[in-house]
């Protein structure tokens, strides 16, 4: 039977370093490699050349098209009425990702073909060095620099050149007309509702305006909205109210001020019903439970706690102030109104407000 000469010398483990390096005289120059600017097989590079120039015209074509689609294939409220605004954003999103797959697909393709057909196959070995540049260092990157241009057919190949950025063009503007959906400056918007004087509270879903006496029971909260604007989702988006009615006796707190403007007052009730912004302070999530035993307001999403009794003031989790109080009033017809808008801003804060 034979046997398997075993090998002499240490043995080394994969992965680690070889126990006899090699000393590399870093003094030396290597040998410089012969440098072949052009391919072998000019025929094929000429096709491969038009193969990726059609390629980056297609993408700017594609690139068209989304710019296209997105002006022209356009949804919300711009859309004609009775439009089915479903159909319309699945046209819009199937087109717009349609083109963007072709832009995308068609320059990797282009870029692909560009470097394995066009750039020929050169080893280069990188030597390393101080990190200190010097003079003559400099005059060898030009040269590299230059050579590698060279290799990589950008001179050489103005159409591919010229292609190349045509096909991206699209893209550099796109961008710009995605930015237009950010739209304007707020400016003071966010610092008022379209709450006003005499406008009526009505209920949420049954548009029923409400007299005093609706609410007879101590404990009851219910959610009201702006008499007209049942149908105006950006309005609705701040001037949920809740209502609660309170037992004589059980509302009690001094009139509050920020930055000299009264925010909460106990002469906003009537016939102890307050009103309060169904906005949490902290992130904007609806409050919606009522604790009838302690009067507090709880919001759902992150746990703020806020007093009905005391003028919806904060006593648990991250809301940053109270909920704001809306003035009530009653209208000559006896129904429950709004004596004038928030007199701060609803919701949570925001750049200008800080």
């Amino acid at each position: 039977m034979s046997q398997i000469e075993e090998p002499s010398g240490p043995r080394r483990v994969i992965g680690t370093p070889s126990p006899a390096p090699v000393s590399v005289d870093t003094a030396k120059e290597p040998a410089e490699l012969p440098l072949v600017a052009e391919p072998e097989d000019t025929r094929h590079a000429k096709n491969a050349e038009r193969l990726v120039a059609a390629l980056f015209i297609l993408a700017f074509l594609a690139g068209c098209g989304f710019i296209a689609a997105y002006i022209g294939l356009e949804i919300g409220p711009n859309i004609p009425a009775g439009a089915n605004t479903v159909d319309a954003a699945f046209r819009s999103n199937l087109a717009l990702g349609l083109a963007l797959s072709v832009v995308l697909l068609a320059l990797g393709a282009g870029s692909l073909i560009w470097v394995r057909h066009l750039t020929p196959n050169i080893e280069v070995v990188e030597e390393r060095h101080e990190l200190r540049s010097k003079p003559e260092d400099r005059a060898a990157f030009q040269k590299t620099f230059a050579e590698g241009a060279a290799i990589s057919q950008l001179t050489r190949r103005p159409l591919v050149r010229r292609t190349m950025l045509l096909a991206t063009a699209p893209l550099a503007l796109a961008p710009l007309l995605l930015l237009r959906d950010l739209g304007p400056l707020p400016g003071t918007s966010l610092r008022h509702t379209v709450w006003r004087k005499g406008l009526r509270a009505v209920t949420l879903g049954g548009n029923l305006p409400l007299r005093p006496a609706d609410l007879d029971s101590p404990g009851t909260m219910i959610t009201v909205i702006p008499e007209g604007y049942q149908d105006n989702e950006d309005a609705l988006a701040k001037a949920g109210v809740i209502l609660i009615k309170f037992a004589p006796g059980q509302m009690s707190w001094p009139d509050r001020y920020d930055g000299g403007t009264l925010v909460a007052s106990m002469n906003w009730t009537v016939d102890n019903i307050v009103a309060y912004s169904k906005i949490c302070t902290h992130v904007g999530c609806p409050v919606a439970l009522y604790e009838e035993t302690t009067h507090h307001i709880l919001c759902p999403c992150h746990q703020s706690t806020f007093d009905a009794a005391n003028g919806a003031w904060v006593i648990f989790g991250p809301a940053p102030r109270p909920l704001p109080q809306l003035p009530l009033m009653v209208d000559a017809n006896g129904y429950l109104a709004a004596a004038s808008d928030f007199t701060q801003p609803v919701g949570p804060s925001f750049w200008e407000r800080g």
